[in-house]
């Protein structure tokens, strides 16, 4: 019984080692704890997504590992739980009695898992870790990028219609819109990365573009025409306003801090 506890333990610090390693090949941490717990335990690991996370090679070897150690921890938990259920001669505790020490230990087990304190400090441990010892690019791209404050990074097809259609970069002006093309993949499957200016964009076309998530929604839906050079312009305006009214508060904000300092210094020599 403390065997098949001391494997659950194992089997959680395992997912938790892999959603860390997974993590820092750009995965966010919730798809990574995802996948981690689908590869170890063999369970819903046959999405769309799941197939996109096996193209990236280190990523693939997270995942194997994974796989073959959820699938060694399963062997031992069963032939570890069959004592369980057999009453042997000298037990001084029957069935019923062995089976609710376990749920209390699973329970336990279940309890410290779910605690966020907990989880960071491991996090950091396991952080340290895989730097310490391993050569994994260790970018966390998530973080980097703010993809948890309103930005994304997308693809979108280009199609005939589109706005972008038969344009260079440098004509679509997508950075004054606050977007930025970090490839293209052509229909042929050559993939530009880095695009300038100069880049001509066609239909077929599959742009990675980084961006807040609804303008990069609303740049898939804009339509070429004369609407869609309005819609552009509309976005370029917003946004000028908008860091406007950034750079006014930052102003704001820096003129507070330097009178609260002031009167502190005078308080003081008072």
């Amino acid at each position: 019984m403390i065997v098949l506890l001391v494997i659950v333990l194992l089997g959680l610090v395992v997912t938790r080692i892999g959603t860390v390693a997974l993590t820092f090949t750009g995965l966010s941490r919730d798809l990574a704890r995802f996948q981690a717990r689908s590869a170890f335990t063999g369970v819903g690991f046959t999405t769309r997504e799941s197939e996109r996370v096996l193209e990236h090679p280190v990523r693939r070897k997270i995942i194997m590992l994974l796989m073959l150690l959820g699938n060694a921890g399963f062997i031992a938990a069963v032939s570890s739980l069959l004592p369980v259920f057999i009453n042997a001669p000298g037990q001084g505790m029957g069935i019923l009695g062995r089976l609710g020490v376990l749920v209390s230990g699973l329970a336990v087990l279940w309890a410290i898992s779910l605690s966020k304190w907990l989880d960071r400090q491991l996090s950091r441990a396991i952080e340290w870790a895989i730097r310490r010892w391993t050569s994994l690019e260790v970018w966390d791209y998530p973080n980097l990028l703010h993809l948890s404050s309103g930005y994304s990074v997308c693809e979108l097809t280009v199609s005939r219609d589109d706005w972008l259609t038969g344009k260079t970069l440098a004509e679509v002006r997508l950075g004054d819109e606050g977007a930025q093309v970090l490839g293209i993949r052509r229909a042929d499957g050559t993939y530009v990365g880095a695009p300038t200016g100069a880049t001509y964009l066609r239909a077929g076309d599959q742009l990675v573009v980084y961006g807040r998530s609804e303008h990069v929604a609303e740049l898939d839906q804009r339509r070429a025409g004369r609407q869609g050079d309005e819609a552009h312009e509309q976005r370029v305006a917003e946004l000028r306003q908008t860091q406007m009214l950034q750079e006014t508060d930052q102003v704001r904000r820096m003129r507070e801090r330097l009178r609260a300092g002031n009167d502190g210094d005078t308080a003081s020599t008072s």
